[in-house]
């Protein structure tokens, strides 16, 4: 057993499923060749669970992570159309239980702070249902209601490109993420009831003004699941210090993103470099956020991430690395998993 159960805010494993049909979702619970996340490495690692996303691709490009784009190039995506988008987000969530189904009790998709605590005492791989754009949602706000009672417990308005309800930050490098237009008026009702619902709205992909406008709007703690701090990365996806003090002052929280290209100084993804980018960011969003602000969000098999990270059977490098950083016990605790379920248990209602 590993010493530290970590909870992440962040993966892409349900999109490698749907995109790869070499993969099979019975592979899960063998060490897959490739990707970052399985069930074997995880229980090796320490890796509790996490925020299991549901992305809808561009149906004309595959995202790959080891041939991520330029940054230094603004990369931007076009809008996708909604049948195709239902279409896929509901086979990602179909995959989730399936998953859930074939595990035998070994996962558990959690709907509550007490299941996620449960699952994290108990060893009980953790899965929460978390959609990374609002795309497969209706401006009427009727399939809100059908996959929240599917079990979403967590939406990003937004990824990076525009939505009906947004527009995403386009990525690129070096830039302010203070690009484009802020929430619509669908996307202010989308707020509201995320709100009245208990859904966590996660603001990684939003651009600053639908940043400022979520934070003028919504009662709930601010939450990034998987961002850096733009002061060592000036990348439009990174938070700047304005945005990060307006999230401890919500009493919300960052979850650190493992993507090279969001850590490095240089924005290039070269996964070639030593876990102290990851210690700093870790350093620098631990004094402005505080100790129970900050968590992971890995982004895995969403992004090339370092190597001495490369899947979740490597995880105790981090934290050896932040051992020796001089972070005790204690903190090492609730950056693995106990300040996730602090703020869930503020923003679910159930």
């Amino acid at each position: 057993m590993a010493e530290f159960s970590i909870i992440d805010g962040h993966n892409d494993t349900l999109l490698r499923f749907y995109q790869n049909e070499d993969v099979n979702l019975p592979d899960f619970f063998t060490e897959m060749v490739g990707g970052h996340i399985d069930l074997p490495r995880a229980r090796e690692g320490g890796f509790a669970g996490g925020f299991f996303a549901v992305f809808v691709p561009n149906p004309k490009r595959r995202i790959d992570p080891d041939n991520m784009p330029d940054l230094r190039k603004p990369y931007t995506s076009p809008a996708v159309e909604f049948t195709f988008s239902q279409a896929a987000a509901q086979r990602q969530v179909a995959d989730l239980y399936r998953l859930e189904a074939l595990s035998e009790g070994q996962i558990k998709v959690v709907r509550t702070a007490d299941e996620l605590q449960a699952c994290v005492d108990s060893g009980v791989f953790a899965a929460i249902l978390h959609f990374e754009g609002a795309e497969a949602i209706d401006e009427d706000l009727n399939a809100l209601e059908v996959f929240y009672q599917a079990g979403m417990r967590s939406l990003g308005i937004v990824w990076s490109r525009p939505t009906i309800f947004a527009h995403g930050v386009p990525i690129a490098f070096p830039s302010s993420p203070d690009i484009g237009p802020g929430l619509t008026d669908a996307g202010a009702r989308l707020v509201k009831r995320c709100n009245e619902l208990g859904i966590m709205i996660d603001l990684s992909h939003m651009n600053e003004k639908g940043f400022w406008d979520v934070a003028a709007l919504s009662d709930a703690p601010l939450v990034a699941t998987h961002s850096n701090a733009h002061a060592i990365c000036p990348i439009s996806r990174n938070l700047t210090d304005k945005q990060l003090d307006a999230i401890k002052a919500s009493d919300g929280m960052v979850g650190l993103n493992f993507a090279t290209g969001f850590l490095s100084e240089d924005g290039a993804w070269d996964s070639d470099r030593p876990l102290d980018i990851m210690v700093r960011h870790l350093d620098y969003l631990v004094e402005r956020l505080g100790e129970t602000r900050v968590g992971l969000g890995s982004d895995y098999d969403g992004a090339r991430v370092l190597d001495d990270v490369g899947d979740v059977s490597k995880l105790p490098n981090l934290i050896a690395a932040l051992k020796s950083a001089g972070y005790n016990d204690d903190l090492l605790h609730k950056l693995s998993h106990q300040n996730w379920a602090r703020v869930l248990r503020k923003i679910w209602k159930d």
